[in-house]
C-alpha cells in the first residue's frame, strides 16, 4: 500500500494500480493488507490518534478491575479512593504497555489489568475479611474508613507481587522456551480461540444495560471498517509555497472504533443533558458524575502509596494460579499479534523476555497498588486486525498518553463517563476478531483429518463447558486443602488455560505426522523458499532485536547462552558443553 511520507496518508492512484505481486508480505509468503506493518513508524500525529484509539478500546476493560474491587473494598460510591485507583491502574498499564513494547516480546501488544487476578482477589478477601455488608460503615471516622480498605488493599499488593516474581524466574530463565518445542498450531488454536468466546459474557453484560447503543456502536464499526474501509475522503492541506492542496486519507479504515465511540458516546452524552435516557440508565455519562467531580487533577502514583504490601501464604498461592493461566494466555497472544501485526513468529528468546517482563510488570502494579496483575490485552490484538495499523510505535504512543492520563487524574476519570453499553458494542467487535485471529492458524493444519478434528473440538469445547460448570457450581471442588481448592478453581476455571492444555496434551500425544498436525508448515519447515527463508530471518531479527546495545550482545559469545538475549541459541548448547566436560573428566 502506497503512503504519502509527508503526511502518512494514502496515495488512491498508486494503490490502485500497484501489482499483486508488489504487495507486502508476511513471513509465510502471503500478502497482508496492513496500512503500517510492525517496523513502520507514522508520523508523530498519526501515532497519536490510533494510539488514542487503542486507549480508548483499552480503558473499559482496564478500569472495571478496580470498580468491582471496590466493593470488597467497602469503598464506598463518594469515596474519591476509588478515583485514585482508576488513575492508578491506567498510570501502570501505560508504563507496563511501554516496557514490553520497548524492551519485552517487542510486539504491539497493550498491557493492562487482568480479570485472571479477579477471582483469586475475591477469594482472599471473602475468606480472609469480614464482609463489608456485616460492618457499621455509618458509625466509621474517616480514618478508620481508610484503614480498612488499605489494609484489604496491602494484602493483595503483596499477594500480587510474589506471585509476580514466580513469572519474572519463569520468563526469564527460559522455562517457557523449553515448553514452546511443545506448542504447536492445535495448542495456539484453543488458547486464542478461548480467548475471545470466553469473554462473551462480560461483553454481553456490558451490552444488556442498553442493547440500542451497544448495537448501534456495534453497527456503525460494521460500516466504518468493513463497507467504508476502502472510501477516499478529500482531505485540504497547506503547504508553505504553494498553497492549499487536496489530498486523500482512509480514515474509516484505520480509525473505524475511534469513530464509532465517538458517535455513540456523544450521543449518549446528549440524551443524557435532555433526559432523554431514564435516571440510572447504563447509557448514560453521568452515572460516574461523583468519581469524576471528586478526582484531582493532579495526582501522580507511586509505590507504598496505600502502605507497606503484606504477605499472606493463602493469598500467593491463589494468585500463582492466576499468574500461570496469564503465562499460557500471553504466550498465545504473542502468536495472534505477530500474526495480524505483519511481524514472523516469535523466537524463543522474545517470548522468554516478553513473559519475564510481564512479569516485572505484575510485580510493579502490586507495588503500586492496582489491586489486579497486569497482562496482554488480546482484545487490542483485535483492534490491529480492524484498523490495519500494526506498528510498535503506535502502541508506544498508547503507553505515553495512559501514563499522561493517569497522572492527570481529572482527564483519565473523564473516559469513565464512557457508557458500558458503548464499552459494551466496542469488546463485541473486539473479542470477535480475536477468535477469528486463533481459528485462522487452522490454515497450517490438515482438517480432514479426523485425529486432528479431534483435538480441536475436543480442546474447545470442553475448555467452554468446565468453566461454565464451576461458574454455577463454584463450591463443587473439595480436596480438604483450601489452598488447593483455590488453585484449581482459578486454573479450571481459566477457557484459554483449560483449552489450551488440552490441545497441548492431545496433539503432543495421540500419534500423528507433522505435515498432519501443521507444524512445518507453522514453522516454516520445507514450504518456504530459500530466498523467503533468509527473508523471514532478517525480518525476526529486526522485530525481535533489542533496541539497544546490539553489538555488544553479538560480540559477547557468553549471552547466546541467556535464554532472553537475542543471540541465544538455545538450552543444545549447555547439554553439548555438559557432555565434554564429562568426556574431558573420563580421560582424566
Amino acid at each position: 500500500m502506497a503512503r504519502d511520507e509527508s503526511y502518512g496518508m494514502v496515495r488512491p492512484p498508486l494503490a490502485k494500480t500497484r501489482k499483486q505481486d508488489e504487495e507486502p508480505l508476511r513471513p509465510d509468503g502471503m500478502a497482508h493488507d496492513l496500512i503500517y506493518s510492525i517496523e513502520d513508524v507514522p508520523p508523530w500525529y498519526l501515532c497519536l490518534v490510533y494510539g488514542f484509539q487503542h486507549y480508548l478500546a483499552m480503558i473499559g476493560g482496564t478500569i472495571s478491575k478496580p470498580i468491582i474491587l471496590a466493593s470488597f473494598l467497602c469503598l464506598e460510591e463518594h469515596n474519591p479512593a476509588r478515583g485514585a485507583l482508576v488513575s492508578t491502574i491506567i498510570f501502570m498499564s501505560g508504563v507496563i504497555t511501554l516496557l514490553q513494547s520497548t524492551i519485552g516480546v517487542r510486539l504491539p501488544i497493550i498491557q493492562g489489568g487482568n480479570f485472571a487476578y479477579v477471582v483469586p482477589t475475591v477469594v482472599l478477601l471473602t475468606t480472609s475479611y469480614e464482609p463489608c455488608s456485616a460492618l457499621p460503615l455509618a458509625n466509621f471516622t474517616s480514618t478508620e474508613r481508610e484503614e480498612l480498605w488499605q489494609v484489604r488493599m496491602r494484602d493483595i499488593q503483596g499477594a500480587i507481587t510474589l506471585s509476580a516474581l514466580f513469572q519474572v524466574i519463569i520468563g526469564f530463565s527460559g522455562m517457557v522456551g523449553v515448553l514452546l518445542r511443545w506448542i504447536t498450531p492445535l495448542t495456539v488454536v484453543p488458547t486464542v480461540t478461548l480467548v475471545g468466546l470466553s469473554l462473551f459474557d462480560v461483553a454481553s453484560k456490558e451490552g444488556s444495560g442498553h442493547w440500542g447503543v451497544c448495537l448501534l456502536t456495534v453497527g456503525l464499526a460494521i460500516v466504518f471498517s468493513q463497507h467504508m474501509r476502502d472510501l477516499n475522503v478529500p482531505f485540504p492541506i497547506y503547504k508553505r509555497g504553494k498553497g492549499l492542496s487536496t489530498t486523500y486519507c482512509q480514515p474509516f479504515k484505520t480509525l473505524s472504533l475511534l469513530l464509532a465511540i465517538i458517535i455513540s458516546w456523544g450521543l449518549c452524552a446528549l440524551l443524557t443533558k435532555y433526559d432523554v435516557l431514564p435516571e440510572g440508565s447504563p447509557a448514560r455519562t453521568d452515572r460516574t458524575g461523583a468519581m469524576l467531580d471528586t478526582t484531582p487533577w493532579l495526582r501522580f502514583p507511586y509505590p507504598g502509596q496505600w502502605g507497606v504490601p503484606t504477605v499472606s501464604v493463602v493469598g500467593t498461592v491463589g494468585m500463582l494460579a492466576a499468574v500461570f493461566s496469564s503465562i499460557i494466555e500471553s504466550v498465545g497472544d504473542y502468536y495472534a499479534c505477530a500474526r495480524v501485526a505483519g511481524a514472523p513468529l516469535p523466537p524463543t528468546h522474545a517470548i522468554n523476555r516478553g513473559i519475564g517482563v510481564e512479569g516485572i510488570g505484575c510485580m510493579m502494579a502490586g507495588l503500586w497498588g492496582t489491586g489486579s496483575g497486569t497482562t496482554s490485552y488480546s482484545g487490542n490484538i483485535g483492534v490491529l486486525s480492524i484498523t490495519k495499523v500494526g506498528s510498535r510505535r503506535v502502541v508506544q504512543y498508547s503507553g505515553i498518553i495512559m501514563v499522561v492520563c493517569g497522572v492527570v487524574a481529572k482527564v483519565g476519570a473523564m473516559f469513565v463517563t464512557i457508557p458500558g453499553p458503548v464499552i459494551g458494542g466496542i469488546f463485541i467487535i473486539k473479542f470477535s476478531m480475536i477468535t477469528a485471529v486463533g481459528i485462522s492458524t487452522l490454515q497450517h493444519v490438515d482438517l480432514t483429518s479426523s485425529r486432528n478434528l479431534f483435538v480441536l473440538g475436543f480442546s474447545i469445547f470442553f475448555g467452554l463447558s468446565l468453566p461454565k460448570w464451576l461458574e454455577m457450581n463454584p463450591s463443587a471442588i473439595k480436596t480438604g486443602e483450601p489452598l488447593l481448592d483455590q488453585t484449581l478453581l482459578v486454573l479450571l476455571h481459566t477457557p484459554m488455560f483449560l483449552g489450551g492444555l488440552l490441545g497441548l496434551i492431545l496433539d503432543n500425544t495421540v500419534p500423528g505426522t507433522d505435515e498432519e498436525r501443521g507444524v512445518a508448515r507453522w514453522r516454516g519447515q520445507g514450504v518456504n523458499t530459500e530466498e523467503q527463508q533468509l527473508e523471514e530471518t532478517r525480518l525476526t531479527a529486526s522485530c525481535y532485536q533489542l533496541p539497544f546495545g546490539t553489538s555488544t550482545i553479538n560480540k559477547a559469545k557468553w549471552m547466546r547462552h541467556v535464554p532472553f538475549c537475542p543471540t541465544f541459541s538455545g538450552f543444545s548448547s549447555w547439554t553439548a558443553m555438559t557432555e565434554r566436560l564429562k568426556k574431558s573428566l573420563c580421560q582424566c
